[in-house]
């Protein structure tokens, strides 16, 4: 397996490196054939490059297995006809990642307030109400005058079946329930569309139980009992809303772990921001991007017909609930190890 290595601003290169030195440990441990080969984004392909994203690194990335993009500034990245090119969403629809899947799971040795709990929010990742990447061209969101702003949501019957149908073959998987999440009482074309989808897909796997709940109820259920849910699926926006918030409900959004999927291509990131704030400190935790490189290498084992790569990321998983048990972790959870230190203690378990 070939994958591609974007590091990233702020806390990326520090918690990828972790990320990286795991990861070759487990390929190790399981006799793989994995090369990884790193280059820029963000700040250090501004300052070297003139832009965010340039490019020739679209099709770098078509080359190789898959990507691990490290957390990247946003916010400064909105102006791409000056190279200010936010490489999330660029890479989210150059190569169409139509489904974000967020898995969300507690651990032991890390309190959690609202009690055991293991989920995944499938979240819809290329239209709704982003407006960098639900237009062809221009942008969805409108100045109509100064005081007046009217923004356009996206919703297509093609993008909501396919997202469903990820989540139902991971409820397979799993538990073999699935909830879909909308607000179909007050947008009745656009979510009840999506409900659709979901019952079409539901026809296709009758051991799949469905059900739904309107998206600002799920937020109360979601923090009352989220022990009742198993795979969750869900439009755009209400999917980055809810997949953080069930991230942070197992004790910290570092531990959540997030796989951008499509057809062809998949790309590991991080739940998290860059933090420019801690950046250098060696006070992250990498443990977000670590999880999110072994839904990776499990994304990569399924498509090639290669279970090798899904025992590996099986094990990754493994290693970090046991270093989370043993208190080899981060301070923000509970540790006193630093970034690099708790890379080196999760590789010396394979």
């Amino acid at each position: 397996m070939r994958i591609l290595v974007l590091p990233g601003d702020g806390i990326g290169p520090e918690i990828t490196a972790a990320t990286i030195h795991v990861l070759r440990a487990a390929a190790r441990s399981h006799q793989l054939k994995l090369e990884i080969v790193e280059d820029v984004v963000g700040h250090a392909s501004l300052e070297r490059y003139g832009t965010t994203v340039r490019p020739d690194l679209l099709d770098k990335v078509r080359a190789h297995d898959g990507l691990i993009l490290g957390p990247t500034a946003t916010i400064e990245f909105r102006e791409p006809e000056k190279g200010l090119i936010n490489p999330s969403s660029y890479f989210r629809k150059s190569l169409d990642l139509f489904a974000n899947i967020r898995p969300a799971r507690t651990y032991k040795g890390v309190s959690s307030k609202v009690g055991e709990f293991d989920l995944i929010v499938v979240r819809e990742n290329t239209e709704g109400y982003y407006a960098d990447r639900n237009m062809e061209q221009g942008n969805a969101e409108l100045l109509v005058t100064k005081d007046v702003v009217v923004s356009l949501r996206r919703i297509t019957r093609q993008a909501c079946a396919r997202v469903a149908r990820v989540a139902f073959e991971l409820a397979m998987e799993r538990k073999r329930h699935v909830s879909a999440v909308h607000k179909a009482n007050a947008l009745k074309l656009g979510d009840g569309m999506f409900l659709e989808e979901c019952h079409r897909q539901k026809e296709q796997f009758p051991q799949v139980t469905l059900d739904e709940f309107i998206v600002d109820a799920m937020m109360a259920h979601v923090i009352r009992a989220p022990s009742r849910f198993d795979v969750i699926v869900t439009t755009n926006m209400y999917g980055d809303i809810l997949s953080d918030l069930t991230a942070e409900l197992t004790g910290s959004i570092g531990l959540g772990s997030s796989l951008n999927a499509g057809a062809d291509y998949a790309m590991a990131q991080a739940a998290h921001g860059c933090a420019p704030d801690i950046a250098g400190k060696n006070l992250a935790n990498p443990f977000s991007l670590i999880l999110s490189a072994s839904r990776l290498l499990a994304w990569h084992g399924r498509r090639k017909g290669e279970p090798g790569f899904a025992r590996a990321a099986a094990s990754i998983d493994e290693a970090v609930a046991a270093a989370i048990a043993a208190h080899e972790i981060t301070r923000d959870i509970g540790g006193s190890l630093g970034t690099k230190e708790t890379g080196v203690a999760l590789a010396s378990r394979f």
